[in-house]
């Protein structure tokens, strides 16, 4: 039968190795199986099968230097996830059977105690049994953190795959950024990530959840997924009826070939991988410095960054040989050698061949080579999906005089001694902005004290956006950058004890904000707040960098950080704090569902801003931070094709945020068994981001920001510099107590 498209040529620049103990481990795994019930009378597999599959050879390859006890037990870990992935396909995906589903899920939970002296359960059948073991064997050589990390993404991989079930059962595919989101949970590579912890080295807690290693992790686990799916798409999609696969998600959502979202998915692959390299080259050095890691720690996390790259070429070459993919016409990965490079043990670090692709190539180049202030005319606008009904608050002309009168008294109006940056704003073009107009909308029941507040939050935030790529982007200035950030963030002190003097309008504005708002919280709500204030703080240092190297993000890393860069969650976090003592467990805003309704809604803003502000930010800015911009540089497009394509993604971040309102919502009131205080909470919390929604696009079309009559108006006082290229901020240097 003829295969549904032609693999492509893969990015895989290192070559895969094989374990020397991999006989062993397969003889070893065979036996562990048929103890456990896996192999004949399972109806699920039998010997051939679990011969044919080889993850053996898989484990082998993604493992090269373990020793053989190590590699016997993680290829048990992976014959326990893969009999599990089709354990729940012939159970449950075939059947439609959902309430057994999620039995089935909520027992899995009790075979990973914390405290293995706390024991486990009678197991029911060979999914259960085979958990149970190997918790006992693999939990005692790690710490108390890797095994909270461990065990929340093996409950990730188990527990999401009722998602997959649900969007099977009405025939629904997803949108691009969904299908990543969600499939990093159902795929299994960060459960992958935290057994190469386990065979090379455990990251250090410090910095595990820093974003330098979360970039990795993700990086890798979306690479090992599109792999998985170009390899598997003629299984999953013709014969098991499968949704979740990467090529089926772009061929829907792109309305091309299945050979064009194939190699669209490829060049997705591509630049995954990019990511990651770019992260160990840039991000690294700069978390090691920042963290003042000792060399044991800077080991660990390097033999981490190996294990990762080793899985990386070893999964693609068990792909190439296993019975279970497609796998014809899938060329080599063995690699280029050249005359005058050394030989021997060691030294087959680079395949030419795949890192010297075309497109490879191709795609690298344009990520670096962008020419800032390109000349775009005016951002086009296409008529925008906008389901919710917009509503304003009653107090808004009040919020916009005392929002102006409250910048005024911090100084951001004004330029200020010793932060020659300070230049950036006048009144004219505050009262112009009409932030108090997006406060109003986005939350118009709000009392006149918290309608100012939120105004003059959304003041500052845009003002510190602006200050940043200003000040720091165009003097390529990271360390001052970081300085700043972290003086910033010192302002918000969770026991408002301890603050430093402002020495900016900014940090002023901050610490005045910060205090307002925080007064009538409770500790952990602080702590919780101060935590979205501070990665908005860092994701703006990301920015900077970015613009430093003159490099356009990749297009998931850049999705991910927008959300951030856009302050969602912070605002969020304002908007659901009334509904948190209304009987609604936190464990339920922590939960895939909501966080899903969030990123949803959050895209759909954060698309909407990078609509109207394309000529701002590219034709005036010089700005690489842009969905448009990335989207034409991943695919090579111009900008019409690409506002198409960012358009559509909005309307489908849109659509998929009435999807979980009306269906996943339900569910999850009926699985937490939620009373009805607790339902009306969530209820009105949705209420809330639809207003959110609803406010920032009328902002948009009101507001004086975007305008290409009022993008040229600088401030009184920048208007006799000289602008070559930017706002001339080559020299400002920003003088801060040491």
């Amino acid at each position: 039968m003829t295969q549904p498209f032609q693999l492509p040529d893969f990015y895989v620049p290192h070559p895969a190795r094989l374990n020397p103990h991999y006989e062993v481990a397969r003889v070893h795994t065979k036996q562990w199986a048929r103890d456990f019930g896996m192999l004949e009378g399972s109806g699920v597999w039998d010997e051939g099968d679990l011969d044919s599959h080889d993850y053996a050879l898989l484990c082998a390859h993604t493992h090269p230097d373990c020793g053989s006890d190590a590699l016997s037990l993680v290829t048990d870990w992976y014959v326990w996830v893969f009999f599990f992935d089709d354990h729940f396909l012939e159970m449950f995906k075939r059947t439609r059977d959902r309430a057994g589903a999620r039995e089935y899920l909520d027992r899995l939970a009790a075979f990973m105690p914390m405290d293995l002296a706390q024991g486990f359960p009678e197991p029911a059948n060979p999914v259960e049994a085979g958990l149970a073991d190997l918790w006992a064997r693999t939990v005692p050589a790690m710490s108390a953190d890797w095994r909270e990390r461990f065990s929340e993404s093996t409950k990730n991989l188990l527990d999401e795959s009722m998602w997959e079930l649900a969007n099977i059962d009405i025939g629904r595919v997803a949108n691009p950024l969904e299908y990543i989101e969600m499939r990093r949970k159902v795929g299994g590579a960060p459960w992958s990530a935290g057994l190469i912890e386990y065979v090379a080295a455990e990251v250090p807690a410090r910095v595990a959840h820093a974003r330098a290693l979360g970039v990795l992790r993700d990086a890798f686990a979306d690479a090992v997924h599109i792999r998985n799916d170009l390899f598997s798409y003629e299984r999953e999609v013709n014969d098991e009826g499968e949704l979740s696969n990467a090529v089926l998600v772009l061929e829907t959502f792109l309305g091309c070939t299945t050979q064009e979202a194939a190699e669209a998915s490829n060049d997705l692959l591509t630049s995954r991988l990019q990511q990651f390299e770019q992260t160990v080259f840039t991000e690294l050095p700069q978390l090691f410095a920042d963290h003042a890691m000792n060399p044991a720690e800077i080991a660990a996390v390097l033999a981490y960054v190996k294990g990762l790259q080793d899985w990386q070429s070893g999964g693609h070459a068990w792909h190439m040989v296993s019975s279970r993919y497609m796998n014809q016409g899938a060329r080599s990965t063995a690699p280029v050698t050249l005359p005058f490079f050394p030989s021997g043990l060691g030294t087959s670090a680079f395949d030419l061949r795949s890192v010297f692709t075309k497109r490879s190539m191709e795609l690298r180049r344009r990520s670096f080579t962008h020419v800032p202030f390109e000349r775009t005319g005016p951002s086009l606008v296409p008529e925008i999906h906008m389901p919710h009904e917009l509503a304003l608050s009653p107090h808004l002309a009040h919020a916009r005089e005392a929002s102006v009168a409250w910048c005024r008294s911090m100084g951001l109006l004004e330029p200020q001694p010793g932060d020659p940056g300070s230049v950036i704003w006048d009144e004219q073009k505050l009262r112009g902005y009409d932030f108090a107009l997006c406060s109003a909308g986005i939350d118009p029941d709000a009392s006149p004290e918290a309608l100012l507040l939120n105004a003059c939050w959304l003041s500052w935030g845009t003002y510190a956006d602006d200050y940043y790529p200003q000040v720091f982007g165009h003097a390529r200035d990271l360390a001052a950058a970081k300085t700043a950030t972290a003086r910033l963030i010192a302002m918000a002190s969770v026991d408002h004890a301890g603050q430093p003097a402002p020495a900016t309008a900014l940090e002023r504005g901050l610490r005045d904000l910060w205090v307002r708002t925080t007064t009538g919280m409770s500790s952990v709500q602080r702590a919780e707040f101060r935590a979205t204030l501070v990665e908005m703080l860092e994701s703006w240092v990301w920015e900077v960098d970015n613009r430093i190297q003159n490099r356009i993000p990749d297009p998931v890393d850049y999705a991910e950080m927008r959300r951030l860069t856009f302050g969602s969650r912070l605002t969020m976090y304002l908007c659901r704090l009334g509904h948190q003592d209304r009987g609604v467990p936190e464990e339920i805003y922590a939960s895939g569902t909501i966080r899903s309704l969030e990123n949803a809604v959050s895209d759909a803003a954060c698309l909407i801003n990078d609509v109207f502000s394309y000529q701002k930010e590219l034709e005036v800015e010089g700005e690489l931070h842009n969905y448009i911009l990335v989207t034409r540089n991943f695919f090579d497009i111009g900008y019409p094709e690409a506002l198409h394509i960012c358009h559509a993604l909005m309307t489908r971040r849109t659509e998929e945020f009435q999807h979980i309102v009306a269906s996943q919502l339900p569910v999850l009131y009926e699985d937490w068994k939620l009373g009805t205080q607790a339902r009306a909470a969530l209820d009105a919390y949705v209420g809330e981001l639809q207003d959110w929604h609803a406010g920032i696009l009328n902002w948009h079309r009101r507001t004086r920001r975007y305008r290409p009559e009022d993008l040229h108006r600088l401030p009184d006082a920048l208007s006799t510099r000289i602008r070559d290229s930017g706002f001339g901020m080559s020299a400002a240097r920003l003088s801060l107590p040491a």
